[in-house]
């Protein structure tokens, strides 16, 4: 019992001793948490993405202007025997005019002046493994009355691919920042370990363990660790309440909602994180000056 009251007693005077490196330690490790925080948010949002959008992709057959009652039906009958595909839905040209009125609503010089005849016919296809677009498009491609094929996942995978690269970036920036946090952490030990360097000479004469040495400034490191990881968490909270949820609800909710759970799952990641590498860190810096 004394000997842990002397630990945590030696971490609150180690840390209130270099107060200030301390503290931009704990900021620094808070915005490294911070960011690696929201690379796995987003991470997890483009797979919620991917698998939302994923299950709604229709590959769009559209057909000649001149093609016949017999091409057409003999397209349908194919199409709705196929093992691949899951739905199939028919697109005359009045109902093609009236999904474009409504999508190009804030145009109206352009939407009168389509008429429902200049619109071609289609058959939307919905196909029970979306990734099996090409055997589709081998399939149906050469087929009478068909003028070409039309694949959304082409546009989705162009999406995927940029927020990918922003996660990535977002990613690479916690890794540097993560690195400037170790140094500092590194660095704080190092201080601290020097400026009570009479401390652990005499405590190695007695014949102190390695472990009782080394406790006070890992402790240090980890506790340092864990106020960043509560600081990063709590700008993940601000963030969603007042962002996600405020002023980009409208981008959010088109992109797929992120749920507090999500959130909530990146504190034990951050903590983990924070407290594990600032506990190494401080453990292999010690080893290095000590020598203990």
């Amino acid at each position: 019992m004394q000997r842990a009251k002397y630990v945590l007693s030696e971490v609150m005077v180690g840390l209130w001793r270099n107060v200030t490196m301390t503290v931009a330690m704990i900021i620094t490790m808070a915005v490294s948490l911070t960011m690696l925080g929201a690379s796995g948010l987003m991470y997890l949002q483009v797979n919620s993405m991917k698998d939302f959008y994923y299950d709604q992709i229709e590959v769009a057959i559209f057909l000649n202007n001149d093609v016949t009652d017999a091409q057409r039906a003999s397209l349908d009958s194919a199409l709705r025997g196929d093992p691949l595909v899951a739905e199939v839905i028919y697109e005359d040209k009045a109902k093609a005019h009236e999904k474009f009125k409504v999508m190009y609503a804030d145009a109206p010089d352009l939407v009168n002046a389509v008429k429902p005849d200049q619109l071609p016919e289609s058959f939307r296809v919905r196909l029970k493994n979306p990734e099996q677009f090409q055997e589709i498009n081998q399939k149906y491609q050469n087929s009478e009355g068909v003028e070409t094929i039309v694949d959304q996942q082409r546009l989705l995978d162009k999406i995927f691919n940029i927020l990918g690269s922003v996660q990535n970036m977002a990613l690479l920036a916690a890794t540097v920042m993560a690195i400037a946090a170790l140094l500092l952490v590194g660095n704080t030990i190092q201080v601290a370990a020097y400026s009570k360097r009479r401390e652990v000479a005499v405590m190695k004469l007695v014949g102190a363990s390695n472990w009782f040495i080394q406790a006070p400034f890992v402790l240090e490191a980890v506790v340092a660790g864990t106020i960043g990881s509560i600081l990063a968490f709590a700008g993940l909270v601000v963030g969603k309440m007042f962002l996600l949820d405020g002023s980009l609800r409208d981008l959010t909710e088109l992109l797929t909602p992120l749920g507090w759970s999500e959130v909530l799952l990146m504190f034990p990641l951050m903590a983990g994180v924070g407290s594990l590498v600032s506990a190494v860190t401080a453990w292999v810096t010690l080893r290095f000056y000590l020598r203990v």
